[in-house]
């Protein structure tokens, strides 16, 4: 009789297996070259694998944790995220369609992270259409110098127009607030730093990020 492990085994090789053979019929739509590789470890090992061939390439992308399941990959994403040193976009399970980020919301704090994430996402923000910075209680979290008014001035000798919208909101209703706003705006992506506690728990997001991972609507980049 098969084990709960051998089990979940199978079914992530179901999983590996269908997921790239919609990529492989993708690629080859889009014309672009590609190459494909399945790792077969235990889930821990297999997101430091990931997240260690991520350090290689411009963009990780991969699937929001589906809570709803009790399954080994939702630990995967978010390890990826702690370990891949660069931009990760996570995808909604409810996002549907082309990905066309035309218009981006910036959420904005003062922080390294959120400074990291802007940065990974010049390339997407220099050719949006519209780029909202989204900045939240900044009174009483953003560094002077690292104000949303000034971020503006920093996207702006980049080119790259911005507006600004300002919310007030309870700590537990930050995130709440911030995809409330996208949905109003009708933004296409979100951009956000990604936040870990100690190097001893750092597997285990906080507040927003964990938040937004679970109930995210639409795509983010994030970075950690």
């Amino acid at each position: 009789m098969a084990t709960v492990f051998e089990m979940e085994q199978e079914r992530a090789t179901e999983r590996s297996a269908a997921a790239l053979a919609v990529f492989e019929t993708e690629a080859r739509k889009a014309e672009i070259p590609y190459g494909c590789r399945s790792i077969q470890d235990l889930p821990a090992e297999a997101a430091s694998a990931v997240g260690a061939a991520a350090r290689l390439y411009d963009l990780t992308v991969v699937l929001q944790p589906d809570t709803a399941q009790d399954s080994f990959d939702n630990a995967t994403s978010t390890q990826i995220l702690l370990q891949a040193g660069g931009p990760v976009l996570v995808i909604p399970h409810i996002f549907k369609g082309a990905f066309r980020p035309r218009r981006i919301g910036i959420c904005w704090d003062g922080s390294r992270s959120a400074a990291r994430a802007v940065k990974d996402a010049k390339p997407l923000l220099s050719g949006a259409e519209a780029v909202v910075v989204i900045s939240i209680n900044e009174v009483q979290v953003a560094p002077a110098e690292a104000s949303a008014q000034n971020l503006m001035k920093h996207m702006g000798r980049s080119e790259i127009a911005t507006t600004l919208i300002e919310l007030t909101a309870e700590r537990s209703e930050v995130q709440p607030s911030i995809l409330s706003l996208a949905a109003d705006e009708g933004l296409d992506m979100l951009v956000m730093g990604a936040y870990g506690h100690s190097r001893i728990r750092e597997g285990l997001f906080g507040g927003v990020t964990r938040e937004m991972l679970n109930t995210m609507t639409v795509p983010a980049l994030m970075s950690h």
